[in-house]
């Protein structure tokens, strides 16, 4: 925001950005976080949720949460703004490239909130930088924190975070006693309430 004096009257310079009010919100990923973003987001008065997943959710699932399954294309293309929140997979690294971006609107925002690997950093600036996007948000990136000199930070419709989703106090404590249950678990031969699959991190190494 900038502001200037113009003959005795202080204006505002604002951009003005698009609403979430009578939007589409499409989510790629639909688990716990999904599920949580949707009911946070219901009383901005979104028009539709739409949401694509590795499986296919039954129509209960739809209906409970409000929110409708398309295949990946439809939701790239129908989106107003994306939401990426899935997790970092053989199948999900780089899946948001110059291909998915060329399929989104010029209007859309791009939002990642799920790991940085799962997109195609280079094909995002471009597409930022061309117009073939409109915004992008990222709370993650690869590597973390990004060089002081990468590209992304150079762009005014590029907003980084240094992945803080979950900096609350509350948050933060929880994770300790998870990460305090799952020691214990573990050392008592017990499964662990929070098991980390390592078959999922060959992607990210």
């Amino acid at each position: 925001m900038r502001q200037k004096w113009y003959m005795g009257h202080l204006e505002t310079d604002v951009d003005v950005e698009p609403s979430l009010d009578g939007s589409t919100v499409g989510l790629f990923g639909c688990g716990r976080i999904g599920q949580a973003v949707v009911e946070r987001l219901r009383p901005f008065n979104v028009a539709k949720f739409i949401f694509n997943s590795s499986t296919r959710k039954s129509e209960e699932f739809e209906e409970k949460i409000g929110a409708k399954f398309v295949e990946f294309d439809a939701l790239l293309s129908q989106s107003d703004f994306l939401i990426s929140c899935c997790a970092l997979t053989p199948k999900t690294a780089k899946i948001f490239n110059k291909d998915a971006f060329d399929k989104m609107k010029s209007s859309s925002v791009f939002v990642n909130i799920a790991r940085g690997g799962v997109v195609d950093q280079r094909d995002l600036h471009l597409a930022l930088r061309s117009g073939q996007i409109g915004a992008a948000g990222l709370d993650v990136t690869d590597p973390e924190p990004l060089p002081s000199d990468h590209e992304l930070l150079d762009l005014d419709n590029c907003v980084i975070l240094p992945h803080i989703g979950s900096a609350t106090h509350e948050t933060r404590g929880e994770m300790a006693m998870l990460a305090a249950r799952n020691l214990i678990a573990a050392l008592q031969h017990q499964p662990m309430p929070a098991a980390y699959d390592v078959t999922q991190s060959s992607s990210s190494k």
